[in-house]
């Protein structure tokens, strides 16, 4: 062990486009498990876009990121040093200890993870948040029947690639949109979704509802919406009645760019279900969702890819890249 680690704090509020000059890295000392507590080492770290809106002092879900703190981020790692009855050195654990390369705790809110079957990584992935917020978005909000049609937005990404393939082995039409002819291929020819959407050539509203209906020649019955803007006004063009659109995020927004709904009409004339959600509000859910998504992965059914930043240095650039949507899959940054 050494005696100090590494770590990213929040230096500054970005105005705009987050900027390297809005995080700090800094070495400080290794602290020592106290009674109850247990030291992890990091293995890997997630980076999601929610942490855009923690970045500011918006009123919101959360409490916004302090300054001058650990960067929060979800983790898996190796428990190193313990004084909790309830977790030995060598266990492998999932939690919140953010943008470090140790963490301590108390042990609440960590969970034991099983990397037999499932490799370590993937529970910040499809066997996470992110595949849970897929799993109850499209479960508990917009509910498919088969033979409906379900189109996801940012459809590559660690929640829009569980979303179609989900809403596939439900019986459905998945369609996607993704940025760019790499990511709408591997979105077909490798998670199986029946189309996808290339927005990079539909950045107007009509054109993106001309292309939605191409893919969507019986309209569509459920969006799971990760993006906003365009996508989102395109798709409430699209919208059979009593359709439902379940808002996971908006990513089209995070720097502070205003996203008015053009198409809000649709929801009345169509008759629409449109819900917000967190997905940490429905914690119920979270046992059954990961069973699913862990035997899923387990068995090759769920198929998922990750773009992975080396070492802790890396984590702000690829933050970055990630809100500009240069990531392929589900960004982590690896530090062991």
């Amino acid at each position: 062990m050494t005696a100090t680690y590494q770590r990213i704090v929040l230096a500054s509020r970005p105005t705009g486009h987050v900027t390297p000059q809005n995080f700090r890295l800094e070495s400080v000392p290794l602290p020592a498990p106290g009674e109850g507590q247990v030291l992890i080492r990091v293995h890997y770290l997630s980076l999601d876009p929610y942490m855009r809106s923690r970045m500011v002092e918006a009123r919101s879900y959360a409490q916004p990121q302090k300054l001058d703190e650990t960067m929060i981020g979800g983790t898996v790692g190796v428990i190193e040093a313990s004084r909790n009855p309830n977790f030995a050195v060598g266990d492998t654990v999932l939690g919140t200890l953010g943008w470090a390369e140790y963490g301590l705790s108390d042990g609440r809110g960590l969970m034991k993870i099983d990397t037999r079957a499932v490799p370590m990584s993937a529970y910040l992935g499809t066997v996470g948040m992110p595949g849970v917020t897929a799993w109850y978005g499209l479960n508990r909000i917009c509910a498919p029947k088969p033979g409906e049609t379900v189109l996801v937005s940012a459809a590559s990404g660690a929640v829009g690639s569980v979303v179609g393939q989900l809403a596939k082995h439900a019986g459905c039409r998945a369609v996607g949109i993704a940025g760019g002819p790499d990511k709408c291929s591997y979105v077909t020819g490798e998670l199986g979704f029946d189309a996808c959407i290339d927005h990079r050539q539909h950045t107007d509203v009509a054109s993106m509802a001309r292309a939605i209906r191409a893919a969507a020649p019986n309209g569509v019955d459920c969006v799971f919406e990760n993006v906003g803007g365009v996508c989102l006004d395109g798709a409430l063009a699209c919208m059979n009645p009593f359709g439902r659109v379940a808002v996971c995020g908006l990513i089209a927004g995070y720097d502070g760019v205003p996203i008015p709904i053009q198409n809000v009409f649709a929801l009345v004339a169509m008759r629409l279900k449109l819900q917000g959600f967190i997905v940490s509000d429905h914690l119920d859910a979270w046992p059954q969702a990961l069973a699913e998504l862990g035997r899923g992965v387990a068995e090759g059914r769920l198929k998922y890819r990750e773009s992975v930043a080396q070492g802790l240095a890396a984590a702000p650039e690829a933050f970055i890249g990630m809100l500009a949507g240069r990531n392929f899959g589900k960004q982590i940054v690896k530090l062991v």
